[in-house]
């Protein structure tokens, strides 16, 4: 990059605590300059990542990596986690309609924003291995296509109507439960269906010795080939703008890890998770998701 001028990249990024000093200005170099995509947030341009490729350097739900990856599509993960929660409140019931307890899904109607989404991914797999769900037998009920269009849903995915809302159809009993983007506000009639769940999910969380990654930054194959000072430069700023935020914060679950040595465990448990519902063919090993340029990102 040096004298040249600044690298000018199309970038995606979201509001979130580490990237908010980056999105300000206060984190800046002379040798990159981020063309930020206007959003209210990330999620909503997922499928510009994916199918379009519009973007140099993009916030991308690792699931969605995961099968975009599956399908070729020219993509490489940066170490850096931009989003990570332990997904157990965001499963929910309306309890005036009468008593329901994880297990008990099997044959019920289960809605959610799509099948391949991550927050999806996790409640799954976490109803499977701990609740003992025969994911076969749920009728998952859909608002979204999948980001990746070569994705097929399974054939016990069924798609709501146009303009119906999860919320809406759980309240009105169409659904027996969903799987949100967002835990419900107090005075919902909404309620988490997995009892405890900041409890569940520190149980989760010791016996996989992970936590479960939502968002991480990935880059083009053609950026990584043609401008790797670039990609280090961006993983660079990512990461003063995390530090800019005080995080990791002591004492606390860092939801937010950089660097592959700190990411190997949470992507392991993330590829099992996937694979094991099938939504990749094969169990990826972690380093085939880096090239050697991002590989070697806060090492």
């Amino acid at each position: 990059m040096e004298g040249t001028g600044p690298v000018r990249l199309r970038a995606l990024l979201g509001e979130h605590p580490c990237t908010a000093a980056l999105r300000r200005g206060e984190v800046r170099s002379p040798r990159l300059e981020f063309d930020l995509a206007d959003v209210q947030a990330a999620s909503v341009a997922f499928r510009r990542v994916v199918r379009d490729l519009e973007f140099d350097l993009a916030e991308l739900a690792i699931v969605t990596f995961l099968i975009a990856r599956a399908h070729g599509k020219p993509l490489v993960l940066l170490p850096a986690v931009v989003m990570g929660r332990f997904q157990h409140p965001y499963l929910v019931y309306n309890p005036a309609r009468g008593a329901l307890a994880p297990g008990d899904l099997a044959g019920r109607r289960v809605g959610l924003r799509s099948y391949s989404v991550t927050t999806a991914a996790w409640v799954r797999g976490i109803l499977a291995d701990d609740h003992g769900v025969d994911l076969g037998r749920v009728t998952w009920v859909t608002v979204e296509e999948p980001h990746v269009a070569e994705f097929r849903d399974p054939p016990n995915v069924e798609r709501a109507p146009p303009g119906s809302g999860l919320a809406k159809m759980l309240l009105a009993g169409e659904l027996d439960a969903a799987i949100l983007g967002e835990v419900p506000a107090a005075g919902s009639p909404l309620q988490p269906l997995i009892p405890a769940p900041a409890a569940a999910a520190r149980d989760w969380q010791r016996r996989h010795g992970a936590i479960q990654i939502n968002h991480m930054v990935v880059v083009t194959e053609a950026l990584s080939r043609t401008e790797p000072d670039a990609v280090r430069e961006a993983y660079r700023l990512l990461a003063e703008s995390r530090r800019a935020a005080g995080l990791p914060a002591s004492g606390e679950t860092d939801t937010t890890p950089f660097g592959l040595a700190a990411n190997r465990r949470n992507l392991e448990v993330a590829i099992d998770c996937v694979h094991g519902q099938g939504l990749i063919p094969r169990r990826f090993a972690v380093d085939e998701l880096f090239d050697d340029v991002t590989r070697a990102l806060g090492g």
